[in-house]
């Protein structure tokens, strides 16, 4: 590991006792990066000096430091979700004639975080910082049928989350969990007026590091356009996995 920049020690050094469950012996960290104890020591003691790791003498273990909580802290005030997907819904506004959405999960819900809208578009209800039904929305069920299926299930563990706004859309578990399998298999989501009346949108996620879904990009359009669903979703996920390149993701297997 010698010929390794210091730098890159360090980040992997980062990268390493994120991924962990807690606070870890320095032994377990120069195995985990594959150095000798010695240097191990060596690059733990020099970021602590930096605030990046901080040592437990009590229980002989090194966690990570308020340096790198500030780090993590900045990332999320640079928007760089929002900063990343703003040109790519701006172009599918433009080149679709459709409404282009942002929406990452929040609980239950779709939180709608960008919307960028061609020229003379119908007004809708969804817009930034409105919150919709996940199950309802294509945005959402993009993201839910990505995630674990005891992910989902702890979510909508019975049919009280089931709102309805038009009396569409699924209204159990199991209706879910069915429309989720096929979505899957299909790599898009698709709703007709199950958010609102006259309205249908197709979405696709866009994925991180881990291969979890980091957000979703959906098109609407009024259910009486002449557009075949599955065109505009190819747009859709060719939109989502330009973002997870950006972001530095994977689409899960």
């Amino acid at each position: 590991m010698s010929h390794v920049p210091a730098a890159t020690r360090a980040l992997r050094l980062l990268r390493f006792l994120a991924a962990q469950a807690g606070p870890v012996s320095a032994t377990a960290i120069a195995r985990g990066l594959g150095l000798p104890r010695s240097s191990a020591y060596q690059l733990l003691e020099a970021m602590a000096e930096e605030g990046f790791v901080t040592h437990l003498p009590e229980e002989r273990r090194w966690g990570l430091g308020v340096a790198a909580f500030e780090i993590g802290s900045a990332y999320l005030r640079h928007g760089p979700l929002e900063r990343l997907a703003r040109p790519l819904l701006t172009r599918l506004a433009e080149e679709t004639g459709a409404t282009a959405h942002l929406g990452v999960l929040h609980g239950c819900d779709t939180l709608y975080l960008l919307k960028e809208q061609p020229r003379h578009a119908p007004v809708l209800i969804t817009g930034v910082g409105v919150r919709l039904p996940a199950h309802l929305t294509a945005s959402g069920r993009a993201m839910l049928a990505r995630l674990p299926r005891a992910q989902v299930r702890a979510l909508f563990p019975g049919t009280e989350p089931f709102v309805s706004r038009t009396g569409r859309g699924p209204a159990s578990p199991r209706e879910l969990r069915d429309l989720l399998a096929d979505e899957r298999r299909r790599g898009w989501s698709s709703e007709d007026q199950q958010v609102a009346e006259g309205f249908a949108s197709v979405a696709a996620a866009a994925f991180d590091h881990t291969g979890s879904p980091a957000a979703a990009i959906g098109l609407t359009v009024p259910s009486a356009r002449p557009v075949t669903p599955a065109a505009l979703a190819a747009r859709a996920r060719d939109a989502a996995a330009e973002l997870t390149r950006r972001l530095g993701g994977r689409a899960p297997a």
